[in-house]
């Protein structure tokens, strides 16, 4: 090995660590037996225990399951349809339509959820589950437009025109030839949706109401009175099932 090749495997590493180096701290710390987070003294699963026996963590837990699998379910039937309109057909002022779209992407998180929250008090929607979901909504349509485009721009056209000259509908052609080529990309960017809904704290912090506390917030809110192992357990928990849908998303694009 080279100089060369040695300068750029060092830099890899370095970038692995700082990647991943605070995650396996969490991973490692979620086991420490004291009470103290920063402190090792031995291993136990205690933590763990204690999170099971929380029933408001599992409460949260439950919201942000609803508010994931509603999300991303809209976000599929609305960014499918969109998807294959925008790349199939040619509307006036497409370029526009497409920026509006993926504009939820470019914005920051903070200018999104405070217009999602002065939308909201101007219609006089209370705040809770239903506007977080919708909240939700709005930057994961834009992701699913995204990933099912690029996939419907791999789908050569003339197998759809093939099942239109052998008599099938427009739907029929969608249903049984470009539907079942765009399914391993409507999976992914489900489960891409999905994780970043369960992940997200800022638009759900401004959109949240009474009763509509999700897994973020609650860790936000038991941080604010110190960092504890239960805390490092719980973000163990969060980390390990985002990294995991990140992994089953990327896999089932590849096919």
């Amino acid at each position: 090995m080279n100089h060369s090749h040695k300068w750029l495997a060092g830099l890899s590493a370095g970038t692995l660590l700082f990647l991943y180096g605070p995650i396996v701290i969490i991973l490692v710390f979620s086991f420490n037996d004291s009470k103290i987070a920063a402190v090792w003294e031995g291993g136990t699963l205690f933590w763990y225990k204690q999170l099971a026996e929380n029933h408001s963590l599992w409460l949260a837990t439950s919201n942000s399951l609803i508010v994931g699998g509603v999300s991303t379910l809209v976000s599929l039937g609305l960014g499918v349809g969109a998807a294959v309109v925008l790349e199939r057909v040619r509307v006036l002022g497409q370029p526009l339509l497409e920026g509006i779209l993926l504009l939820p992407l470019v914005i920051p998180e903070v200018m999104l959820g405070v217009a999602l929250l002065l939308f909201f008090v101007m219609i006089d929607w209370p705040l809770g589950l239903g506007t977080v979901i919708i909240g939700h909504c709005v930057f994961n349509l834009p992701l699913v437009i995204m990933v099912i485009r690029a996939r419907l721009h791999r789908i050569d056209p003339v197998w759809e025109a093939a099942a239109r000259d052998l008599g099938a509908t427009p739907w029929q052609a969608f249903v049984h030839v470009t539907f079942p080529l765009l399914r391993p990309a409507i999976l992914g960017a489900g489960l891409m949706a999905f994780t970043l809904s369960l992940d997200d704290f800022v638009v759900t912090f401004f959109t949240t109401g009474p009763g509509a506390t999700t897994l973020p917030l609650k860790v936000f809110s038991m941080i604010r009175t110190g960092i504890t192992p239960e805390i490092n357990a719980l973000s163990a928990i969060l980390l390990s099932v985002s990294m995991l849908l990140i992994g089953v998303s990327l896999a089932c694009q590849r096919k």
